[in-house]
């Protein structure tokens, strides 16, 4: 159980039709959503946020979600670990390159352009920040600025997700937690 209630009249709120787009997404109600609900400007700003770093840009839609996941396992977060795992599903990610993610430095299932881009997200995901010129050195050899801003910008809003749900002790949905508990391994647990 969250340590605050989530709303329960989000279908006849203003905010419905975020919402209904969530769902859309996501394929279930997302309960930080529901929390954050309670001032809607947060959600409807943290919305456009989301939007802009998921659109589609530089970095492949599934990189983002492992992206995003390492962030989260590096910050100790359940809830936001296992959207990601459900959602690098989604976006062609398979179950064995996730059970392998923790040590995507030695799998041969991960790209060297997939693992300094992971190698960012775990050591930036870190506090301290661990992150180097030479991580940047590297980065450079395989992105662009704008997608490093891009990946820096998933980062960053798992950042925020990761902080938010592991305070509020978010109440994890039966999707996400079944697609976690698929991949999840000593490591990650």
């Amino acid at each position: 159980m969250s340590r605050i209630e989530p709303i329960l009249d989000y279908e006849t709120s203003e905010l419905a039709p975020l919402f209904k787009q969530a769902e859309k997404w996501m394929g279930f109600q997302p309960n930080d959503g529901l929390l954050m609900a309670h001032k809607p400007n947060l959600l409807i700003s943290f919305f456009s946020l989301a939007k802009a770093v998921y659109d589609e840009g530089y970095v492949d839609s599934g990189l983002k979600r492992m992206i995003g996941h390492i962030s989260s396992l590096s910050a100790g977060c359940e809830y936001c670990s296992a959207h990601t795992a459900f959602s690098a599903e989604k976006n062609g990610i398979s179950n064995e390159k996730m059970k392998s993610i923790w040590d995507f430095q030695n799998s041969p299932l991960f790209s060297k352009k997939e693992k300094v881009a992971l190698n960012l997200a775990f050591k930036s995901s870190m506090v301290p920040n661990q992150t180097s010129d030479k991580d940047f050195e590297e980065l450079k050899k395989h992105f662009s600025d704008a997608a490093i801003v891009e990946i820096m910008g998933v980062i960053s809003l798992f950042g925020f997700l990761n902080r938010w749900n592991s305070t509020f002790k978010t109440e994890l949905e039966i999707q996400p937690k079944k697609a976690y508990e698929s991949i999840k391994t000593t490591k990650n647990a």
